[in-house]
């Protein structure tokens, strides 16, 4: 009794076209978060251009400093060969940082166009947002971020339809089991055209005497089968059963990875924030010995080593500072991909996609 027998399998492709466009929005999730990391990665090496080129120019300074100190007197060529060796140091280091910023454009480029022309190869990425500083109001409460992520990641959604899609197999194949009763019955009415009468008058007397009934046929009757141990049938609502129940357990299994990754994102923000004010103060702190180094050696209280192994270090922090703000900028993405608000927070409809 019901429709469910003629219905089953247009419910299922429909079902099935929701699913198709929640495998589509998770595509179009994963294909932003891969061009978001990719740019995040691009801000990053053109910072550390920028560390590398002062650098550089600060052990250019040096360099010429000593070589006037060893023209006066007050320095050994030790120092200015040391001086000279960090200069060829910090000239390998640019060209190994500007060769990485080259590829890593190339590979954004290749992300977000068809086809590379010659002169789209040949034009430079500008960035226009920096990478962001740690704010407190980016860290969610894990509760309120599971729970936005449990309506709005595509695979749970992708999922419960599935489980739609399974619930009507076997409501199918439970109504296999029950006895099947069918009725049916017809009327048609027969016309008869004699061999005396002209043919266009026997037709004519022929269709009159169907629409009225003259000779009648009609007929009515049921059908009634009762299942006797139909192992077919059994076998196929005990399979339908297994299947869902096999639904349920990959449905809760999904639902505690994305809980874990969404706390594992909230840890990696925490993570980046405090890596990137340590990392901020570890620089300020760098520079000042740094500085303080230098003025030492204007005074005679110090070497020009020294003053090359603190330029070493705040170098160091500040491509650490770089580094700890890439990855809280790749943590937020990581964020919004783990409570599924990655599209929303680019502005990206999903029709548009």
């Amino acid at each position: 009794f019901g429709t469910l027998s003629n219905k089953r399998y247009i419910m299922v492709a429909r079902n099935n076209t929701a699913v198709a466009e929640h495998v589509f929005r998770l595509q179009v999730i994963n294909t932003v978060v891969a061009v978001e990391n990719a740019y995040w990665d691009l801000a990053a090496l053109q910072e550390s251009v920028r560390v590398t080129e002062q650098a550089l120019a600060v052990a250019q300074q040096l360099y010429k400093d000593n070589q006037i100190r060893l023209d006066v007197g007050t320095m050994s060529p030790l120092d200015v060969t040391s001086a000279e060796s960090e200069v060829a140091a910090r000239t390998r280091d640019l060209t190994v940082a500007a060769t990485n910023l080259q590829l890593q454009e190339a590979t954004l480029k290749n992300m977000l166009v068809k086809r590379v022309s010659p002169q789209l190869d040949a034009a430079r990425i500008v960035i226009r947002d920096p990478m962001p500083e740690p704010r407190q109001t980016e860290i969610p409460d894990v509760v309120s971020a599971q729970n936005a992520a449990m309506e709005s990641r595509p695979e749970l959604q992708q999922t419960a339809i599935n489980m739609k899609n399974q619930d009507i197999s076997v409501r199918f194949t439970e109504d296999a089991l029950k006895p099947s009763l069918a009725v049916f019955g017809f009327y048609a009415g027969a016309g008869l055209q004699g061999s005396s009468e002209k043919t266009d008058t026997g037709l004519w007397n022929a269709f009159a005497q169907s629409f009225e009934g003259t000779y009648p046929e009609y007929a009515g009757g049921f059908s009634l089968s009762l299942p006797l141990r139909n192992r077919t049938a059994q076998a196929d609502n005990l399979r339908s059963q297994l299947e869902k129940n096999q639904l349920l357990i990959s449905q809760q299994r999904l639902r505690n990875t994305i809980t874990m990754e969404v706390r594992k994102a909230i840890i990696g923000l925490m993570q980046g924030k405090a890596q990137v004010e340590a990392a901020h103060k570890a620089a300020a702190l760098a520079r000042e010995m740094w500085e303080g180094e230098k003025i030492k050696l204007e005074a005679g209280a110090s070497t020009s080593y020294q003053v090359i192994l603190r330029e070493r270090d705040y170098t160091n922090a500040r491509y650490a500072e770089v580094g700890a703000m890439v990855n809280y900028a790749k943590a937020i993405v990581e964020m919004d991909r783990a409570t599924g608000a990655t599209l929303k927070r680019n502005s990206i409809e999903y029709s548009d996609a």
